[in-house]
């Protein structure tokens, strides 16, 4: 019966492009009282992937939620990718994930109990992967599918890889290809004539465990992942916390070439128009950088990869020690300088 459901239909917005975009999301957060509890050393200020809370000088809590609208058909995939996504905040702030609940909104009136099996049961054995178990969660009846975790991690307080802590001169390093929005995007809408879903799913269920080890063994300055604010967002995000501004070479970007195909025909999810508009504010595109190109650097992306600011002469060490690790990418993007918080130049090469 599951075989015959495609979940991508009862959504109106899939995965992270579900997600409030920047614009809307970071002016709010800017109004909420501050956080003054000595013991959280990450917290909303800096728009980091997750929260750190000190519980001694040896052992910090990492703590995060995130969940979605379906991305892909197949229920089990859905928990996979949304397990994969969670989980990932965790090893964006240089911590290992200990446990996690699951978080359920489900139509039980248009789905057969079948389908949330599944979705648990592709989380489940995610989660398992990643060396966690999910111990509980919550339902409730919803019009849509939701599904993510709330995942708790620890890292030591003296190793927390926040986005806050790049240098000027720092090497940009991504580790997973862009595009899965655009892809996921066809696909729901019937226009994956180049069959990329698979692609784009294999890609969303790789854990940044691995990347996550290297960038915490060569001793990144920076980290976070490539989500819902696409690339440049969360590099915005990067720089302003770090009172930088950045460059990325578009040449230097991995971008996965069905998605490169597709945007040029017009297909780009709601989510990554958003961040482009938001992001017009902060980025200046050299001018043979087309709208398309734009577009994908925007991206809103599901459970992509990591983004690090290491030190410019260990940039040959991490990117070898990434492709050694089998990485779905190793790539170096640009730098961080000196300026302006939060300003990106875009240059073809």
């Amino acid at each position: 019966m599951t075989a015959e459901v495609r979940l991508t239909q009862m959504a109106k917005r899939a995965g992270c492009a579900a997600k409030q975009p920047p614009g809307y999301l970071l002016p709010l957060l800017q109004t909420l009282p501050p956080i003054t509890d000595p013991n959280v050393l990450v917290g909303t200020a800096t728009a980091d992937d997750a929260a750190i809370y000190k519980l001694n000088d040896d052992l910090a809590l990492v703590l995060t939620t995130d969940f979605f609208t379906p991305v892909v058909d197949k229920p089990y995939d859905f928990g996979a990718v949304a397990a994969a996504n969670a989980i990932s905040d965790v090893y964006a702030m240089g911590g290992k994930p200990l446990t996690a609940l699951s978080i359920v909104g489900f139509p039980d009136a248009a789905l057969p109990p079948e389908v949330l099996v599944e979705i648990l049961r592709g989380a489940a054995e995610k989660a398992a992967e990643a060396g966690i178990a999910i111990v509980g969660g919550h339902t409730i009846k919803s019009e849509e599918p939701i599904f993510g975790l709330a995942v708790v991690g620890t890292v030591s307080p003296r190793q927390v890889l926040a986005n806050d802590r790049g240098q000027a001169g720092d090497v940009l390093i991504l580790t997973k290809p862009l595009g899965v929005g655009i892809i996921t995007t066809a696909a729901k809408n019937n226009q994956d004539r180049l069959s990329a879903i698979g692609d784009a799913i294999q890609l969303m269920t790789t854990l940044n465990r691995a990347a996550a080890d290297v960038f915490t063994r060569c001793g990144a300055h920076a980290l976070t992942d490539v989500t819902g604010f696409g690339l440049l967002g969360h590099l915005r995000n990067l720089a302003a916390a770090s009172k930088q501004s950045a460059v990325v070479r578009w040449e230097a970007v991995p971008v996965l070439p069905q998605a490169w195909e597709y945007v040029k025909e017009g297909i780009a999810p709601g989510g990554t128009h958003a961040n482009w508009r938001f992001l017009n504010d902060w980025v200046s595109y050299a001018p043979d950088i087309r709208k398309e190109e734009q577009l994908v650097l925007c991206d809103a992306q599901t459970s992509g990869g990591l983004l690090a600011a290491v030190d410019a002469k260990r940039t040959d060490e991490v990117l070898a020690a990434l492709r050694a690790a089998g990485t779905p990418a190793a790539a170096a993007i640009g730098v961080l300088e000196q300026g302006a918080a939060g300003r990106i130049r875009v240059i073809r090469a």
